[in-house]
């Protein structure tokens, strides 16, 4: 690496420690916000916007008539796993690692972005505008996140979105719907031949959830995935039961749009379904695509993932790709490696140079 960088890698491995030392649960981030915006701005960084605590910010040289990359990553962490040795909120540095909350989920590939941001940041002639969000309320997939902010910044044509992936390319997600399922039935008394039990209505739809196959099928994350995990019905034992209450998680793919999902579901089962909400849709990006092509030629490997992202509350095509690894979220004694945010730094940068100069 050279020295430039090198400086972006001891001022990005402060900040982190700054971060992990800093609470922000998901809709607490209001002192990250302003650590964040401090940071920037003492870096030379002019115009630096804050919608809620989503903090947002152009290259210097932004150009209206040029397209715009977004790079994003989110500065919430979820709440300290109750297996944790360690004070969550002590960023410690041992053994060529950095433990603490959000260390590895997002907070390396937060700061590697933010500094991969700042080396371009004053360079002109750029053919992308770059734009910056660290996002809110990721770990909730929370209205007042990336999915507000976005609409404060100029249309993108593509997203880097940081999220710990060992720099592999993840360039399918599965979308989430969770629907509230109830089967009616009438009530009776157990004793009698009397009522329609909707206990065993609910088990006509729960067994169409475990079996039915839908047609079409991802190459990269393969079928559509429901489960139901929750179910709640009667009052006492000897009355048959009115209402079956079940709950049914969805994990849709590239290939449905969750509307889709949902007027397929709505077809085949007899119980009223509910959606909490359909706005957590799955995401691709192709694999012609310049920002993958790139990756490729810095030996990346491509896959679908599982795991959701602010991906899903983008309109735009993204690929997630950050230092960390996603089996270390939220687990107790979380860390990142120090060399994993060098990497990282060096890694966004690369990608981007391919594209952007």
């Amino acid at each position: 690496m050279n020295k430039a960088i090198d400086s972006l890698v001891d001022d990005s491995m402060l900040l982190l420690s700054q971060l992990v030392a800093t609470p922000s649960f998901s809709r607490e981030e209001h002192t990250t916000a302003t650590l964040l915006v401090t940071f920037l701005e003492e870096r030379g960084v002019t115009d630096v916007k804050r919608i809620g605590n989503n903090v947002l910010v152009y290259n210097k040289f932004f150009d209206v008539d040029k397209p715009t990359v977004l790079l994003n990553s989110h500065h919430d962490t979820v709440k300290p796993n109750p297996g944790y040795t360690n004070d969550p909120f002590l960023a410690i540095r041992k053994e060529g690692k950095l433990y603490g909350l959000g260390s590895n989920d997002a907070g390396g590939c937060l700061v590697s972005l933010i500094a991969a941001f700042l080396f371009f940041y004053e360079q002109e002639d750029l053919k992308y505008n770059l734009c910056l969000i660290a996002s809110a309320e990721e770990e909730i997939s929370g209205r007042d996140g990336i999915e507000e902010a976005y609409k404060h910044v100029v249309c993108c044509d593509f997203a880097i979105v940081g999220e710990p992936t060992l720099l592999d390319l993840a360039i399918a997600e599965k979308g989430l719907m969770v629907l509230d399922c109830v089967a009616h039935g009438e009530s009776g008394h157990a004793a009698r031949e009397e009522g329609i039990n909707a206990i065993y209505k609910a088990f006509e739809d729960i067994n169409w959830f475990r079996t039915y196959q839908f047609s079409k099928e991802s190459q990269f994350l393969g079928p559509v995935k429901m489960s139901v995990t929750m179910i709640d019905a009667g009052t006492q034992h000897n009355v048959v039961p009115a209402t079956c209450r079940y709950v049914v998680d969805v994990r849709t793919t590239d290939v449905y749009q969750n509307e889709e999902v949902l007027d397929i579901i709505r077809e085949h089962v007899g119980s009223e379904v509910t959606p909490r909400s359909t706005r957590l849709n799955p995401s691709t990006i192709a694999l012609e695509h310049p920002i993958v092509q790139s990756g490729l030629k810095l030996g990346c490997k491509v896959y679908g993932s599982p795991t959701m992202s602010d991906q899903a509350l983008l309109p735009i095509p993204s690929v997630k790709v950050g230092p960390g690894d996603s089996a270390r979220s939220h687990t107790a004694d979380e860390y990142i490696y120090e060399y994993e945010v060098a990497k990282g730094i060096e890694f966004y940068i690369q990608l981007l140079e391919e594209v952007i100069l």
